[in-house]
């Protein structure tokens, strides 16, 4: 099977900093990957590099129809094609406070991709089903929990149906009983034939979700293979220090 995402190379400076350095690895369809690494390993810049929301210096980042190349970040006009190849979940939702949750699904298909009213809110409210949160295509995000912000979100990465979808930190505000929902939805999303790339630390998570565990270090790969043989027998101190690490409690 061919890879759906291939990072090579991937560079990128912040002044005398090197963020990523020599990144390189890849995600298929039907694979959950988790990208782990502590703060400041390169996690949500290497997402942010793949959705196109921030440029990089050297390595190239191909997907299936469309790449990415060293240099500014194309204008949007010329992202489309990247548009529909991947979704992007934010840690904080990023939903649009003056909308509803199906204003939200639907923003992207009709005034980016021209897709017509009536069928992006078909789609988008058939999404909010599936995922959970139907009864509340009215509602603003202030009137959201957490977790309903959360599926609010997912509804708007897939709404023009991406073959690849990018989540930052998503249990980072989730109770065990949530993280075990998105879970499900998230292994669901999978056997569809999607590819997930999921930023995070939560080691249960990555134990439970995913597929394989690539670890990151100082912005290039520390070592990578299933949950079982990564979390069970780490051979890289920055994969011991992500199993000894304790997030502060939830406020």
């Amino acid at each position: 099977m061919s890879d759906l995402l291939a990072i090579t190379g991937l560079r990128l400076s912040r002044g005398q900093r090197e963020v990523l350095r020599g990144l390189s690895f890849s995600v298929r369809r039907g694979e959950l990957v988790a990208l782990m690494g502590l703060s400041g390993s390169g996690k949500t810049t290497a997402l942010r590099c793949v959705a196109a929301l921030e440029a990089f210096d050297a390595g190239t980042i191909a997907l299936e129809s469309c790449s990415l190349s060293p240099g500014p970040v194309p204008p949007e006009s010329r992202l489309r094609d990247l548009r529909r190849c991947v979704g992007m979940v934010f840690q904080l939702h990023a939903l649009f406070e003056h909308l509803t949750a199906i204003e939200n699904v639907t923003l992207s298909p009709i005034y980016v991709h021209g897709l017509p009213a009536a069928q992006a809110r078909s789609r988008g409210t058939s999404l909010l089903d599936s995922l959970g949160v139907g009864a509340r295509t009215s509602a603003y995000p202030r009137e959201l929990s957490g977790g309903e912000a959360q599926r609010v979100a997912i509804a708007r990465a897939l709404a023009v149906d991406p073959p690849l979808l990018l989540m930052d930190e998503p249990t980072a505000s989730l109770d065990p009983a949530r993280r075990g929902a998105l879970t499900e939805t998230l292994r669901e999303l999978v056997a569809e034939g999607r590819g997930l790339l999921v930023a995070t630390h939560d080691v249960d998570f990555a134990r439970e979700a995913a597929d394989r565990i690539v670890v990151l270090a100082e912005g290039s790969v520390a070592e990578e293979g299933s949950p079982a043989a990564v979390l069970a027998n780490p051979s890289h101190q920055a994969t011991r220090d992500l199993l000894q690490y304790r997030p502060p409690p939830n406020k």
